[in-house]
């Protein structure tokens, strides 16, 4: 629901008629893209976020004349940290296709895992869009470490 909250508010700010087919479909799609993005975010935050740190979730929207940038923020354990920088590094250095085709056969023989791993590829994949995250130690004692997952999209 925040996820439509967030592309219906979002399109309202883009100029044009919408009785102009190409423009109308333009918008369409841009909510459609926002809507699914924003909600991947927002799942993978609350899927993932560290539950014993009381460190809240935000999302933030940042409209450019460009480009629209979505920002989640969440907690994550602090055992999860390394494992979570791998990941990152191997989606940042590898071919999104080969890890798109790796995850879909891994998923087929893992029919019972909970984890899908297809959100970020999905969003690059898809959507053509650039991600970048910033990890940071916000409390040390116990130790919190938050997360923030950014999206730039192209509009």
């Amino acid at each position: 629901m925040s996820a439509d909250f967030l592309a219906d508010y979002l399109t309202t700010f883009f100029p044009g008629n919408d009785e102009e087919p190409d423009r109308a479909k333009s918008r369409l799609e841009l909510k459609s893209s926002i809507s699914y993005i924003a909600n991947e975010l927002l799942e993978n935050a609350m899927k993932f976020n560290d539950q014993t740190s009381n460190y809240p979730i935000s999302i933030q929207l940042h409209l450019k004349s460009d480009r629209i940038i979505l920002a989640v923020t969440n907690s994550i354990p602090p055992q999860e940290v390394d494992k979570f920088q791998s990941y990152l590094e191997e989606l940042t250095t590898s071919k999104v296709e080969d890890l798109l085709l790796r995850q879909l056969e891994q998923n087929v023989l893992e029919e019972n895992s909970n984890f899908s791993g297809l959100g970020y590829l999905t969003i690059i994949n898809d959507y053509m869009a650039k991600m970048g995250w910033k990890l940071e130690t916000v409390r040390q004692e116990p130790e919190v470490t938050a997360v923030t997952t950014m999206v730039q999209l192209k509009v």
